[in-house]
């Protein structure tokens, strides 16, 4: 296996900061814990599984949810040298006795700990933690920087009551700053999923403002401000914030009674403060994200490996106009920094 030092010196880096991977077989939950309402895989055919909660089926996968060689396989056909695997979010289980979630979370942590171990050249992890319980959400933070050596954690964009700017989550972004921990903050449990169920409206509509409402919540809660170095990257693009940002920001200025009564600074000064992925599934919407959030700050991301992902990764960056260096740095270099790594150093990660 090419070392990726010695791939990038062919063409670009490509690195994919948001892709997702279970284990194939976990015990049971209901079982486990003695009420319901977790996730479970039914291997129904060779290749093939159905996400189940209890009865009610979520989602078809095939092997490359779980399998890491059918994964690489998938990756060399596109070229992507490096995946950053996180767990799917309906396993973040924020709903759970936090005892549970904490031993969910570990056996989520330790299969993706287990795989970059396995294949170092090729994965970086991201971990879960049960952040309804920012104590237990912390030690299982720093296990998992100090003793899996996860590169961070993959969080929602809420949780449960509190959005990201509560006390109680500040206390975790606090701790992942301290170790230089990456957090990836993707949706789930999108608002108005009730009441619009119809026509795929929960993942159209309601993942790109859960985005916004995270990113809102850290801005005008001050996280950004008070912890300067912390390390933040949102999914898809940023969901709705970049093409709302003229109206956050005019609402700050004509009422900045109910704007700013945490934070005093206007939100535009917090847009190279964090990291989005490059998920738009639209050249001219990229082209904007880029002018919008800076060329330093946009990672590729491409939701593999579910189809309203990008499904062949980086292929807007790479039939763009962009300048080569521009390429570079969105297809790999920016996930790097993110990471808090040098491709040298990854080389022999």
């Amino acid at each position: 296996m090419e070392k990726v030092a010695d791939i990038a010196t062919k063409r670009p880096l490509k690195v994919d900061i948001h892709t997702h991977i279970l284990p194939k077989n976990w015990p049971d939950l209901r079982e486990r814990y003695g009420y319901g309402g977790f996730i479970r895989l039914e291997h129904h055919k060779p290749c093939c599984a159905r996400m189940m909660m209890d009865d009610k089926f979520f989602r078809e996968v095939e092997d490359n949810c779980w399998d890491p060689k059918t994964r690489m396989h998938q990756c060399d056909h596109h070229n992507v040298d490096v995946q950053v695997l996180s767990t799917v979010p309906v396993m973040f289980s924020y709903w759970a006795k936090p005892a549970d979630a904490l031993d969910l979370s570990m056996m989520l942590n330790d299969h993706i700990a287990g795989i970059v171990d396995k294949y170092p050249d090729r994965f970086i992890g991201l971990g879960t933690l049960p952040m309804q319980a920012p104590d237990l959400a912390i030690k299982e933070l720093e296990r998992c920087v100090n003793q899996l050596g996860l590169a961070g954690v993959q969080i929602g964009s809420h949780i449960n009551d509190w959005n990201l700017e509560a006390p109680e989550v500040f206390a975790v972004f606090e701790a992942a700053q301290d170790l230089g921990a990456s957090i990836f903050v993707h949706p789930w449990d999108m608002m108005g999923k009730d009441q619009m169920p119809k026509y795929w409206l929960p993942w159209l509509v309601g993942m790109p403002a859960e985005t916004s409402r995270a990113i809102c919540s850290m801005i005008f809660g001050g996280v950004f401000e008070k912890l300067p170095d912390l390390k933040v990257a949102f999914a898809h693009g940023g969901g709705s914030f970049p093409a709302t940002i003229g109206r956050i920001g005019h609402g700050f200025d004509v009422r900045p009674d109910l704007c700013a009564i945490d934070n005093p600074h206007h939100p535009s000064k917090y847009l190279k403060k964090f990291y989005v992925d490059s998920l738009v599934h639209d050249p001219s919407t990229l082209e904007y994200l880029i002018k919008t959030m800076g060329e330093d700050f946009i990672a590729l991301g491409t939701d593999y490996p579910f189809p309203l992902g990008e499904l062949e990764p980086g292929k807007i960056i790479e039939t763009s106009n962009f300048t080569n260096e521009l390429k570079s740095k969105l297809l790999g270099q920016n996930a790097l920094k993110w990471l808090g790594l040098h491709q040298e150093e990854y080389a022999g990660h």
